[in-house]
């Protein structure tokens, strides 16, 4: 497989996803605001396709050619947005990422005061595939509560609970510790819905006052430090992802997931390697 279109090309608002710059609902924002230039004209709609031979300009600045599919596990710590702009303000990831990344968009969300593992990938095609509940990968999270959970006031969590009219699928719940006043769980589901956790422990009797999500599937968070990003190699996307047409760059033996490089907030690319070139976040 590879990164070429076909020859009549393909919507734009997919194209500008697959290169990292946006998701497609979001280009198509993108193009109502009329920050999206075509050929040297205002795009007015995303009804139109394109080719890598079209010149498109985002914020008066030239799209990159595509690079390869990459991912990276990033610690996001609590009182960050997870999204690229926040109406009220607030600071978001994207503000707290090393200069050195591409342009990348968030695997799912984390709500701003819950913290742990969030994946990042410079592919919209990607992030669309990691995020539907159909690829079955299981989300684990460790969560303290305030309360005195019993095995049996958990199980209603175990079977699905509805909560303000939304049904909420079978979670697994095991109490993990009782420590004071609180409780540490460790709770796993395979959809991610808005504050899940939260509102399905408030409807048996606990609040959440800790929330840390510790693997996606087959990546985890181990120990990596809160703000602290590490990028997947080549291989383990392959293996763990059934994706063939990534190329492999490095041999890792064994079946767990074996992350690469590490990049801290603040860090710059090497002298020699200049970080590649991409649209300014926003």
């Amino acid at each position: 497989m590879t990164n070429q279109l076909p020859p009549e090309g393909e919507r734009i608002a997919k194209f500008l996803s697959r290169a990292g710059v946006a998701s497609r609902r979001e280009v198509e924002r993108m193009i109502e605001a009329g920050r999206i230039k075509l050929n040297g004209k205002l795009l007015d709609t995303p009804a139109v396709k394109v080719t890598e031979k079209d010149q498109i300009l985002v914020d008066d600045a030239p799209v990159a050619a595509k690079e390869p599919m990459r991912l990276w596990l990033y610690h996001k710590p609590v009182g960050l947005v997870t999204s690229a702009r926040d109406e009220k303000g607030r600071k978001t990831v994207f503000d707290d990422l090393p200069e050195s990344l591409p342009r990348v968009m968030t695997v799912g969300r984390l709500d701003i005061n819950s913290e742990g593992l969030l994946l990042l990938t410079n592919d919209g095609g990607l992030k669309r595939k990691l995020e539907l509940p159909s690829t079955g990968w299981t989300r684990k999270y460790r969560v303290r509560v305030k309360g005195t959970p019993s095995d049996e006031s958990l199980e209603p969590l175990r079977r699905g609970v509805t909560v303000d009219g939304e049904r909420f699928q079978p979670m697994e719940v095991a109490l993990d510790r009782q420590q004071g006043a609180n409780a540490w769980l460790t709770v796993g589901l395979r959809e991610g819905k808005n504050r899940e956790i939260r509102r399905a422990m408030e409807s048996v009797g606990l609040s959440v006052n800790r929330l840390i999500r510790v693997s996606y599937g087959p990546f985890q968070l181990k120990t990596l430090a809160a703000g602290e990003v590490e990028e997947v190699r080549q291989k383990v996307l392959r293996d763990q992802l059934g994706l063939s047409h990534v190329k492999a760059q490095v041999s890792v033996t064994g079946e767990k997931p074996v992350p690469s490089r590490k990049f801290k907030r603040g860090q710059k690319p090497k002298p020699g390697k200049p970080a590649r070139r991409s649209i300014q976040r926003r």
